[in-house]
Order: C-alpha cells, then sequence, then structure tokens
C-alpha cells in the first residue's frame, strides 16, 4: 500500500474545473489525485462540499474567493490555471469524509480494533483467538497488498501518526492474512504450550477450524 502523507502532498487541481464545480451549486468532492467527483461519498476526498451564493437581491453577488469557499483549513497557491492544495489542517474534517470507505481505522490512541469489510472482520476475530493482533495483519496486508493510507504522519519533534486504509482488493487482503494466520497457528500449536490442540478451549478451537489447522 502506498502512504498519502497529507504533511507533504499538495494536491494540484485545474482551476476551472474547480470554479465549473462550486458554480454547479452540487455538492462535490476533490479527490486527492486532483479530480472533480459529484459522488464524493464514493471516492476518498480531500475536500467535500457545495456553494450557496449569499447575497440579498438589492446588492451585488461579491466575487467568488476560492481560499474563503475552501475555508482557513486549506492553503491554497494559484499559478498558470492550477491550484495547488495542502489539506493537513483538514485533516479531522477529511476523517469524517472519508471514515465510511476506509477499511481500517488507525486514527486513534487505541489502535486498529476491526475491519470496516464483513470477511476481514470475522478473520481478525479468530486470528486474536490466537494473539495475532490487527496490527500484525494490517502490517502483512500495508506491505503485501495494494491500496493507499491516508495519513498525517511526521518524524520530528515527536513522531506522530493518524491514518485511514483503504484497501484496493479486500479478497486478495483475506487471502494473504488467511494464509500468513494459517501457517502461524501451525506453528503456534506445535511449539507453545498455552495452545497445544489438547488444551484450546472452545473459542480457540473454533478459530482452529477456521483456519483448518485442526
Amino acid at each position: 500500500m502506498k502512504k498519502f502523507n497529507l504533511l507533504q502532498e499538495i494536491i494540484i487541481i485545474d482551476k476551472d474545473k474547480l470554479l465549473q464545480a462550486i458554480n454547479s451549486q452540487k455538492e462535490f468532492g476533490i479527490t486527492i489525485d486532483g479530480n472533480i467527483t459529484y459522488t464524493p461519498n464514493d471516492q476518498i476526498v480531500i475536500y467535500k462540499g457545495k456553494y450557496t451564493q449569499k447575497h440579498s437581491a438589492l446588492s451585488l453577488p461579491k466575487p467568488l474567493d476560492i481560499a474563503e469557499f475552501l475555508g482557513k483549513n486549506y492553503k491554497i497557491a494559484q499559478n498558470e490555471g492550477k491550484i495547488g492544495i495542502k489539506a493537513s489542517l483538514a485533516w479531522q474534517n477529511i476523517i469524517e469524509y472519508n471514515y465510511n470507505l476506509a477499511s481500517y481505522d488507525d486514527t486513534t490512541n487505541e489502535g486498529i480494533t476491526e475491519f470496516n469489510e464483513k470477511e476481514l472482520e470475522e478473520l481478525g476475530w479468530y486470528a486474536d483467538e490466537f494473539e495475532i493482533t490487527y496490527r500484525e495483519l494490517v502490517d502483512l496486508i500495508e506491505k503485501e497488498c495494494e491500496g493507499i493510507i491516508l495519513c498525517i504522519e511526521q518524524e520530528k519533534p515527536d513522531y506522530r501518526f493518524s491514518g485511514l486504509g483503504f484497501i484496493k482488493d479486500p479478497q486478495e487482503a483475506y487471502k494473504t492474512m488467511y494464509t500468513y494466520t494459517q501457517q502461524k497457528i501451525k506453528e503456534i500449536i506445535k511449539t507453545d504450550p498455552l495452545f497445544f490442540a489438547d488444551k484450546l478451549n472452545d473459542d480457540e478451537e473454533e478459530a482452529a477450524k477456521y483456519f483448518k489447522v485442526l
């Protein structure tokens, strides 16, 4: 998976297309690759909203200020018909925009506690019976599978990370995690006295059967 660190990335968007979206007075989104989408709930976006003109019949409309429209959490620069957007200050809003699309949430101090896809969550639930954590499974996915980690990550002065993971192919991720976990549980049952086959409790035995190691 690839990281998209909002502290480092500048999203480049065509100015005319942005103005067209704003003037449409429809809800739209700006995607992480600088495109306009009119279905912002279906794609990863750094902005979501709509423009409503605010002026009375007795006053002339105010010229549109793109920076004012986007708001103080978006820093912009304009050059030759393009607009560059820095969106890191809008991170809390961006979490909200994309939360339901994400495969997992890594934005809290609690760490990763579940997968949003039902099949992945079932696997994670059973893996936990053998002390194989969601963090371990996510590290595997981020190394082996395709997708996007939308995040805030800084190294200095103190390390800070907050992110949402978007797995491109959940079925591929499931197969990768299943094979890894199956092999690890086989080894655990052979070598860890707490998990010898004849010592398993009902939940552990159910998990072992899920991974076809019993």
